[in-house]
């Protein structure tokens, strides 16, 4: 079945609006590796692209060039006696192309924008040369530069120092895939999976469009996780390692924070991670925090009523949290490991902590449900030395949704024990003052509900796992 573009309808606005203006656009587009950046930006402009080249990974200059001046000659026509050796050649060969073309509007998609800045390459200052002195000034030009190595993007070009200083027209940051989105991309490859197991799927790949490409719709969500991670060859055995060592050099520090925040669902502060990694206190774990959350595999929050100084951390990249739970303590040998595992208590405790983060990056959808879509609110986690509250929704209404969060297979049921501890965390939290005086609402979300009980009406709204596509 043919790939169709599901969602990025505001991404597909911005772009049009600079492709209908009368004003050159120079478009930053960057996101996680495998998001879908690079279709988006080709399926949207097919038959528009005036120019498009990509970087290669792990080379030299001169073969960059040689690619370069191939797909010159074979989108543009140029003669081997008009090939360039340096960048600033490049973009003066691209520029007389772009003076004689007759087309309305040039769309010039240059992608893996990060891979070309090689060393003593010159490739920044090009660019800035092309941009600054020629092409900004014109009304037929639209440049899209593209990147997943997402702190590279935003400080060589989004926040750039030098002659690219706020030359950046529009920043497209491109997210995975919502479970609605999710559903939509499944459905189209022919699936007729329940909203069930498509969070099932979810958890283990995220909103990743190359990732759920992988998965074969004749088969079940179970017989899908075990084929692709854990048979022989399977598809996503080395993804983990070749996804950061081509977004980071030395990687191992990223893998080290990762693997920490792995052991922690909910987060940790800076010096729990420093504890775990073993790494240094120094400029260096903070630039590894910064490339991590820029590149969105981590998330940093600030904790309700807690001040900036103690931020949380979160791994909030799907797969990642997988591999780090599972593939990296099974032999390779074991190739039926989650069919075996499937619903064991190794099973449950990393599907709690998965279908949580699947709520946190659901919160829009949460409040939806809540119907305080309208009003403004924060999202906020809260713990103290008594209680810990996965999602608190502080509406400006003052309200507070105090949200908890259960995976279960079926209704969950609501214990006396469990239902005392609920009260003890709502009485923590209000004695906390932390509230301010506003209404409490304890909210719970679970896959199917709760099963009525003499003890469910502790929660004032049930929210299910329909309510999050």
């Amino acid at each position: 079945m043919a790939k169709i573009l599901i969602g990025r309808k505001e991404e597909i606005d911005v772009l049009d609006d600079c492709y209908r203006s009368n004003s050159a656009h120079f478009v930053a587009v960057y996101g996680r590796r495998r998001v879908g950046k690079t279709f988006l930006v080709k399926s949207h402009f097919e038959g528009r692209l005036f120019f498009t080249f990509t970087g290669l990974a792990n080379s030299t200059l001169q073969k960059q060039i040689t690619n370069f001046n191939v797909e010159m000659a074979q989108q543009l026509s140029i003669s081997s006696e008009d090939f360039v050796t340096d960048w600033f050649s490049a973009f003066q060969l691209l520029r007389d192309k772009i003076t004689k073309s007759k087309l309305k509007k040039k769309v010039i998609f240059i992608d893996e924008l990060p891979w070309l800045d090689t060393r003593n390459a010159n490739f920044v200052q090009a660019l800035e040369h092309f941009w600054n002195g020629w092409a900004n000034m014109r009304s037929d030009v639209l440049l899209i530069g593209c990147g997943s190595a997402a702190s590279w993007m935003i400080k060589k070009l989004i926040n750039n120092k030098g002659g690219l200083h706020n030359r950046v027209t529009r920043r497209l940051q491109i997210e995975p895939f919502t479970l609605s989105e999710t559903e939509a991309f499944l459905k189209n490859l022919g699936a007729q999976y329940s909203k069930y197991q498509i969070v099932q799927l979810y958890m283990v790949f995220g909103g990743i469009p190359y990732y759920l490409e992988q998965i074969n719709v004749s088969h079940s969500d179970v017989q899908n996780i075990n084929t692709l991670c854990f048979k022989s060859n399977a598809f996503f055995k080395s993804e983990y390692d070749l996804l950061l060592s081509s977004l980071f050099s030395h990687h191992q520090r990223h893998q080290s924070v990762m693997a920490a925040l792995a052991k922690k669902g909910s987060g940790m502060t800076r010096s729990e991670i420093l504890s775990l990694s073993k790494l240094d206190t120094g400029g260096t774990t903070t630039n590894v925090l910064k490339e991590l959350e820029e590149s969105s595999f981590i998330r940093r929050y600030q904790a309700y009523g807690k001040k900036e100084k103690d931020q949380v951390y979160q791994l909030i990249d799907f797969y990642s949290l997988f591999y780090l739970n599972h593939f990296s303590k099974v032999s390779a040998s074991d190739t039926t490991y989650w069919i075996d595992n499937f619903n064991s208590s190794k099973y449950f405790a990393w599907s709690g902590y998965s279908f949580e983060l699947v709520c946190l990056t659901h919160v829009s959808a949460i409040k939806k449900a809540l119907g305080i879509q309208g009003i403004g609110s924060e999202a906020y986690s809260w713990r103290s030395g008594e209680a810990q509250i996965d999602l608190i929704i502080d509406g400006k209404d003052n309200v507070v949704n105090l949200c908890e969060i259960k995976f279960s297979l079926g209704k969950y049921k609501l214990t006396k024990k469990y239902a005392e501890e609920i009260q003890n965390k709502i009485n923590s939290f209000i004695s906390s003052g932390d509230s301010k005086n506003k209404a409490v609402f304890p909210t719970i979300i679970t896959t199917y509900g709760l099963e009525k009980s003499i003890h469910s009406g502790i929660f004032i709204n049930q929210i299910i796992l329909d309510n999050l596509f």
